[in-house]
């Protein structure tokens, strides 16, 4: 059975037109002879989109009931027994009912898909799962409904609906997208300018990634290596040389020419293991290409122009930024060198050599090591002092053997000479066997002479041969030492970048790290001549103290204490002295952004109260100001009973004010830490009948169940007071009205629990702790009975009389809050 096709309409914001979108391909598609159902469109109450719907048969939705209240969602196994060809399912992001099959909407459309039913539906770009921490600081709303980002990129065809912002603002002004009451509230925070210009640059930019995923996928299954200039990419390859940050920011500006293009850094290692770049270099490359916004790539190639030009075409690169070459004159005679050999294979791509200050001064390299150690050269050495003059006694004494059959032991002796011992070794015993050839077995023997011609050039073949054999060797064994090297040093930078990653403080784990492996008694980083961080025993303070000084980055020096680094040690070194000053940079943007957090939650509380506040001020004060001028207006005579109504009206909205503010107030007090607690011994006997006479008549519903004999608390008894209003009011707002709260009283060890019980809706497990963020109404199902800070007063209050308020399932349903307070005098 063929899978299904998905089709998703992807806006910015509610109300840019999704689902009418929706619904047009719908009627679209039916008009064509397609099968469509509907089988969930959400309207929102917006008749132009539920005028849409016509005449297309809609599948009756599923009824569930959840804590008491009951609930339409997608009735799945419907429409997979009706098996359309089509089928039109609303918003893509929408959490399921508990008690559904699945949890998720986008896992319905799964099965639909799987049954070989195609599917139309819609999601906002706040709901895609990548982009959700990015829409919650532009707009301070977290979406916690979201679907993952591979469903919708798995999709057969995404199309953006978009409307300028100021389109979709007129379009809500006109209540096209909310009721008129919730108009205002909305246009000054979620639909504001910015935010919805911001959320549309979003919508098109994630449409633009899918958009070159799909070009990338089509340029695969077509095989074509071409470059296509959909968008500026720069290519920057690096070499490890100091030349790179020259090329970096060339590379930089030139991608900086045309807006949203990318810069790319990469480093062609050779395929033969050998460590040919410095990785302190970079390193620090890295950190700048990343700095600059652009990314670091590394490949693997024993051909250098064509492993870069087959990165930049695996990109879509369209430029390459390119060092002009060190080489010296003479050098470039002989061979071309990579840039040279990049230009002439680059193809439609755009090669730049940038000039530098080593250009043409010829590659400095320093000494190369020894291809085998000293021991071995001295046994070389050895073997060709007493071996080649062993061979020559044992060939004497042979029977007579032509010339040609010595030559040949005689080069056998040096090849052995230059396994044993390598080069230098070697070409003694080729000069030493050469001498002795020429005197004991070249006619004429007994003289530095040769007769004939053929024993001359015999001779001259053998000193080749020797030599070039001994050459071959030589660098074979140390071609093999650099291998071993690298690889050894590669074991060690991933060994440190696993400990650095895993470790808590990086910094300490890096320096610790190079500690260990280098065998040393301190290791200190310096800034200045301040010590920013350090390891070990007797840290050095100033260079003077350090047997090895190493330069990290800009101001910042590794000194080292316990031995003098060898030369080859020193490159890795220098690669960890890179690797500290990213590890510190990371440790201070970390620390800034934890200073800068308390900050952003205040701002964000900010930017949650003028939210609330807009509202739920101006009602009250709306009430009170209606009653008081109707009071106070002598077109009207008013009885004494609608007197007493109006005046009732005013003294009930000016209380709910009263609340609003006294609450605001505690909770900035509780904030800025200034609010005072005066914890004394008192009953609980006490404060629950106050507190239930201020809730007034729907107090007086509440049955309590509170021991005469339970212990005295202590506790701020007016801020108790406060805690048990704001609880015990709000679970008579969920109660069902002929099941009333219940409050119950114990001691468990050193403290005593009151217990505010319900029989409401109840609260899901997963988002009880909600309950208590400032300005939150869980479910906003109720907009007009305060700004949400109730709980969250409750909550801190409670914890600053050294008590806790946390909530559990009531059984049966419900939700029961308990309220733990230390136990004072126990009769």
């Amino acid at each position: 059975m063929a899978r299904g096709e998905l089709r998703i309409y992807l806006g910015a914001a509610p109300g840019v037109g999704k689902t009418y979108a929706m619904l047009e391909e719908a009627h679209r598609r039916a008009g064509r002879g397609t099968d469509v159902v509907i089988a969930l469109v959400e309207t929102h109450g917006r008749r132009h989109t539920a005028a849409m719907i016509g005449d297309l048969e809609v599948i009756p939705r599923r009824e569930l009931t959840y804590r008491g209240a009951a609930f339409a969602e997608l009735d799945l196994d419907a429409v997979l027994a009706r098996r359309p060809e089509l089928a039109v399912v609303d918003e893509l992001a929408h959490t399921n009912v508990p008690g559904s099959r699945n949890g998720k909407r986008w896992q319905d459309v799964q099965e639909l898909l799987d049954a070989g039913i195609s599917v139309l539906t819609t999601v906002n770009v706040q709901h895609l799962e990548s982009l959700n921490d990015v829409v919650a600081r532009i707009t301070g709303v977290e979406q916690r409904e979201t679907v993952p980002d591979h469903v919708v990129r798995a999709a057969g065809q995404v199309e953006l609906v978009d409307m300028t912002p100021e389109a979709l603002r007129r379009r809500m002004a006109h209540g096209n997208v909310y009721r008129p009451e919730k108009v205002d509230a909305a246009l000054g925070n979620y639909f504001r300018t910015g935010n919805l210009t911001a959320l549309r640059e979003l919508a098109l930019l994630w449409l633009a990634d899918k958009v070159e995923q799909q070009l990338g996928q089509y340029r695969a299954d077509h095989d074509i290596d071409a470059t296509w200039e959909t968008r500026e990419r720069v290519a920057v390859a690096l070499t490890g040389g100091p030349e790179g940050d020259t090329l970096i920011r060339r590379a930089a500006r030139i991608a900086a020419r045309t807006k949203g293009a990318d810069l790319l850094a990469v480093h062609v290692t050779r395929s033969d293991g050998l460590a040919g770049a410095d990785p302190a270099e970079l390193a620090r490359q890295r950190v700048l290409a990343e700095s600059l916004g652009g990314t670091y790539h590394q490949v693997v190639g024993s051909d250098i122009p064509q492993a870069l030009l087959d990165f930049a075409r695996g990109v879509n690169a369209t430029q390459i930024v390119l060092g002009a070459s060190s080489r010296g004159r003479f050098a470039q005679i002989f061979a071309a060198g990579v840039g040279v050999t990049t230009i002439a294979r680059s193809g439609s791509i755009d090669v730049h050599l940038v000039p530098h200050e080593l250009a043409g001064r010829g590659r400095r390299r320093g000494p190369l090591p020894p291809a085998l150690s000293r021991g071995r050269r001295i046994a070389g050495l050895v073997t060709a002092l007493a071996g080649l003059p062993l061979l020559t006694v044992a060939l004497r004494l042979a029977p007579d053997l032509p010339l040609i059959d010595d030559i040949l032991l005689f080069l056998v002796a040096v090849v052995a000479v230059a396994l044993i011992g390598g080069l230098w070794p070697a070409l003694v015993a080729a000069v030493g066997g050469s001498l002795l050839l020429n005197w004991f077995f070249t006619p004429p023997v007994g003289r530095f002479t040769i007769a004939e011609g053929q024993n001359l050039l015999a001779l001259a073949i053998f000193v080749t041969v020797a030599i070039a054999v001994s050459w071959v060797v030589d660098t074979a064994a140390r071609t093999t030492r650099l291998a071993a090297q690298a690889s050894a040093d590669a074991q060690t930078l991933a060994t440190v970048a696993g400990s650095v990653l895993r470790g808590e403080r990086p910094l300490m784990a890096l320096l610790d790290r190079m500690r260990e492996t280098f065998a040393l008694d301190a290791v200190t980083l310096l800034e200045k001549d301040t010590v920013v961080a350090s390891v070990g025993q007797m840290a050095c303070t100033t260079g003077t103290d350090a047997d090895a000084e190493v330069r990290a980055d800009g101001d910042l020096r590794l000194l080292l204490r316990g031995r003098i680094l060898a030369a080859s040690d020193r490159r890795i070194v220098e690669a960890f002295a890179a690797q500290a000053a990213v590890a510190l940079h990371q440790e201070r943007l970390a620390a800034e952004a934890a200073t800068a957090k308390p900050l952003a939650e205040a701002d964000r509380l900010r930017t949650a109260l003028l939210a609330a506040v807009s509202h739920d001020l101006r009602t009250p004060l709306a009430s009170a100001k209606a009653s008081v001028a109707s009071l106070r207006s002598t077109e009207v005579a008013f009885g004494e009973e609608d007197r007493a109504e109006l005046l009732a009206t005013a003294d009930e909205s000016l209380d709910r004010l009263d609340r609003l503010v006294a609450n605001l107030l505690d909770m900035s007090r509780l904030q800025a830490g200034a609010l005072g607690v005066t914890a004394i011994e008192v009953g609980a006997e006490e404060v629950v009948p106050r507190a239930l006479d201020d809730l007034g008549p729907a107090g007086r519903t509440v049955a309590v169940r509170v021991a005469e004999d339970l212990p005295m608390l202590r506790a701020d008894p007016g801020l108790l007071e406060r805690i048990l209003v704001n609880v015990i009011g709000n679970a008579l707002r969920y109660s069902p009205a002929d099941r009333p709260p219940m409050i119950t009283g114990s001691s468990h060890g050193d403290l005593v629990e009151l217990r505010v019980i319900d029989h409401g809706p109840g609260i899901p497990g997963d988002r009880r702790d909600d309950v208590f963020l400032p300005f939150q109404r869980l479910g906003d199902r109720d907009n007009h009975t305060g700004v949400g800070l109730g709980l969250a007063l409750s909550r801190g209050l409670t914890e600053a009389m050294g008590g806790t308020l946390t909530p559990e399932e009531t059984p049966g349903g419900g939700l029961t809050m308990i309220l733990a307070l230390p136990i004072g005098y126990r009769p």
